[in-house]
């Protein structure tokens, strides 16, 4: 009985010690990272839950409190174009660098199809892609990356950063910033209780008319979900600060290609076509409020205090 006992000590301990080897394995195996600095990712590494609510999104982000204050060729773009190769020595935060900040936005970029495809598109625009979930950011910014490796002195124009889009755009973006914002494949948020989590509002419209250029900025909107696109239409319409392309106009635009044709969840419409494999879109005007006539909207000079939360007036409903 007591060399019974002795062997199945010995065989636990001998499983104690292969479970601990295993185990630090293991915690050797998270300690690396995925994906080497300047390899390309691999996607199946990098998922993450679709959608997350942007207003109950309680992780702290950091932003600055001006957008003089933010350099943005530090991490996004040290070796932008722009950048005189006379001024490589210098350091610190000139003018220069100053002078870089991105003008074309890719909100909620996801796995980065549309902001990579807008680099070489757009070579005189600065585009950055905005994304909340922490491993699709890491994913795309290891892609650019990569490209950048393998493709030396292109796609130094575009970066990614993690952010809420729906809070800290003014931090980073000074008035009349921006010449292009793309909202592609937001989140639906069907239920009328989340309709304020929507990435396409009345308030935020008019944070975004801040942002950008009059007469020069364009907002672009496509989704595959028709109610979703119907709610685009509607409140861009309504906004006395946007006016709705023709279609000439749009098809004349190739960002409107690129956004149905790169982006990841429109070539999932093509291929799977989940709610159907139509894909809805508009782009409007940022108008200039001093030259506005032609349309009967209200100009940004008649919004008042007296006005501005009145039934009906600027996005306030009437019950």
């Amino acid at each position: 009985m007591p060399k019974n006992k002795g062997k199945k000590r010995a065989h636990n301990e001998s499983d104690a010690a292969a479970n601990k080897q295993e185990a630090t394995t293991t915690s050797s195996a998270e300690a690396a990272p995925i994906t080497a600095e300047g390899e390309m990712p691999q996607k199946k590494f990098y998922r993450s839950r679709a959608h997350c609510n942007p207003l109950s999104f309680n992780e702290a982000f950091d932003y600055p409190t001006r957008p003089d204050l933010f350099d943005w060729t530090e991490d996004h773009y040290p070796e932008h174009p722009t950048l005189a190769q006379d001024d490589a020595e210098m350091s610190g935060f000139n003018s220069q660098s100053a002078a870089i900040r991105p003008d074309v936005l890719d909100v909620g970029c996801g796995f980065g199809g549309l902001t990579m495809a807008l680099s070489p598109a757009l070579p005189n625009n600065t585009i950055l892609g905005l994304e909340i979930r922490a491993k699709v950011t890491e994913y795309v910014r290891l892609r650019i990356v990569a490209q950048r490796k393998e493709h030396p002195g292109q796609y130094q124009n575009c970066s990614v950063m993690r952010t809420n889009a729906m809070k800290y755009l003014p931090n980073f973006f000074p008035k009349a910033a921006l010449e292009k914002l793309f909202f592609c494949f937001p989140d639906p948020h069907f239920k009328r209780k989340n309709h304020p989590r929507r990435i396409v509002s009345e308030r935020l419209l008019s944070e975004y008319a801040f942002l950008l250029k009059p007469e020069v900025g364009r907002l672009y909107c496509i989704t595959d979900v028709k109610d979703l696109h119907d709610w685009h239409v509607e409140k861009c319409d309504a906004h006395p600060l946007f006016e709705r392309l023709t279609e000439e106009e749009m098809e004349a635009d190739p960002c409107v290609t690129l956004m149905k044709t790169e982006t990841e969840e429109g070539k999932k419409v093509k291929r799977e076509g989940r709610f159907g494999h139509d894909m809805y879109y508009q782009v409007y005007k940022r108008v200039d409020e001093t030259l506005a006539t032609s349309k009967e909207k209200v100009g940004l000079g008649s919004v008042t205090a007296a006005n501005f939360f009145g039934e009906g007036e600027f996005g306030v409903e009437v019950q």
